[in-house]
Parts: C-alpha cells; structure tokens; sequence
C-alpha cells in the first residue's frame, strides 16, 4: 500500500504494507521518520483502518526522547561548547538522514556539523555526547590526544559510548526485521 496521509495521526508519515506471512497480528514499528504498519494481507477496512489508527497512536505515545528541531539543535550545541569546549561554534548544525554509518561529521572547510537522525530517540546524554564529540572537531580536527582530553570533559562520554556500541546492534537488528517485511 501506498503511504498513508499526516491527517491520520498528524506527526509523521506513516506507510501500512501488507504481508502473507501475517495471518492473526498486526504490528507497528519506526522505520527512519515513518511509522511503519504491517498488516495480515486478509485485512481489509473498516477493521484494517482501525487497527492502523489504533498501532499509529500507540507507536507515537511510546516514541522515546524525540530531539526536536534543527534550531533546538544548534541551542543544544552551543549550550556544550561553552560549558565543556572552547566555545567554538559550528556555521550551522541540523539533522540528516543519509548518515547510516556514523552518528555525525563535522566538516573542517565549511565547519558545518550533521547529526544522524538515527540518534533522535537516544537519551540527552547520549546526543550531548555526541555533539561534544562533533564540536570537539572545530577545535581539534584529528582524533589526537588533544582531541580526546576535550571530549573527555563531558562527564558521560564513556557511558554514551557503551550506549552507541549496543544501540547499534540494536539498529542492525531492527533493519534485518524491517527488511525481512517490506519483502512480505
């Protein structure tokens, strides 16, 4: 089936696809930005409509830390890099969703910093981690020594490393299962 419309739950895209391979349940799950809903193939409306408005609101009430916008981003930034860094703040810093391999760049030439999408349900302590780590950059570009004295300033860099390691396996395994039903 084709993405739903916003107007069903009015804060993300939601796409429903249908499987053989589900012949009692249904289920919900996040997938990037959208919410993905894999029905039975044999469900049809009223009941399929039902059940994907009812997997939308509880898929959406159970979304874990959403970091909002771009510009709560840059606060965010700018708050670490004068409280853990030198202060250094980067040209710009949003949210992109084609970083997969990596939870953020920081471009030395035009010191734009990105931030992987993926990390918009992590813990705040987490993404701090991680924009200190990005900020560290326009301060020191290489993982030197020097490097890791800065961001080692942030008091829960080490826990956010061991969150990352897990949360990690945790995507790869979710991305098998999203995988194994988009091809339902």
């Amino acid at each position: 089936m084709a993405p739903m419309s916003d107007q069903l739950h009015g804060k993300a895209p939601v796409e429903v696809r249908t499987s053989t391979r589900r012949r009692k349940t249904a289920t919900a799950f996040w997938q990037n930005d959208t919410v993905v809903v894999v029905l039975p193939s044999w469900m049809r409306p009223p009941q399929s409509d039902d059940m994907v408005e009812s997997l939308v609101r509880r898929v959406l009430e159970q979304r874990p830390n959403r970091h909002a916008s771009d510009d709560d981003l840059a606060t965010r930034a700018a708050f670490l890099a004068r409280r853990y860094l030198s202060g250094t703040l980067p040209r710009s810093i949003r949210w992109v969703s084609n970083q997969h391999h990596q939870w953020g760049s920081c471009s030395l030439a035009s010191r734009d910093v990105r931030i992987s999408e993926r990390l918009r349900v992590v813990p705040p302590w987490v993404l701090d981690a991680v924009l200190v780590h990005e900020l560290a950059h326009l301060d020191e570009p290489s993982h030197s020594r020097r490097f890791h004295e800065l961001v080692s300033r942030y008091p829960r860099t080490e826990d956010a490393d061991h969150f990352l390691q897990g949360f990690s396996l945790g995507l790869e395994g979710a991305s098998d299962g999203a995988d194994n039903a988009r091809t339902a």
